[in-house]
């Protein structure tokens, strides 16, 4: 009898456990997630978008009645449609900037690489050269002079 009992609590948390299985199952996301004030920027601008939409659905449907209310919307779904092609813009300016101010990870090839060491080598030598000859201007110049004493 007590066995029975045993399987018959097995069961009913096996059922338990089929009755409480997760809605969703957590995967690794495949893509980064959108940097915030490119994420903030595409949702202004979809609700733009989706309100401009609605617009010009009324503004189609309020022509097709006849409505005094037609014109209006006409006119309010122009401006919308400029707010939106702005908002559009908004979020590809703000990726730009966003991915120049914080990191696109590019790898130069290596002759780009060595050119820029060249140049700056370059520059180092310019620079010594200009604080050589400066040190020597504040010293007096050294026009005939053939000694520091």
């Amino acid at each position: 009898m007590e066995q029975f009992g045993a399987e018959e609590q097995f069961l009913t948390a096996a059922e338990e456990q089929a009755y409480y299985r997760p809605l969703w199952v957590e995967e690794p996301a495949t893509r980064r997630r959108l940097p915030d004030p490119v994420r903030t920027s595409a949702v202004r601008a979809v609700i733009i978008i989706a309100v401009t939409l609605m617009q010009a659905m009324v503004a189609f449907l309020c022509t097709l009645a006849g409505s005094w209310l037609a014109f209006p919307m006409v006119l309010s779904s122009v401006a919308s449609t400029v707010v939106a092609t702005w908002g559009a813009l908004d979020v590809w300016v703000t990726r730009q900037v966003w991915n120049q101010r914080h990191g696109v990870v590019s790898e130069p090839s290596s002759t780009a690489r060595a050119l820029r060491r060249e140049r700056r080598k370059t520059r180092r030598q310019e620079r010594s050269a200009e604080r050589t000859k400066e040190r020597i201007r504040r010293r007096g110049g050294g026009a005939g002079q053939l000694s520091h004493s």
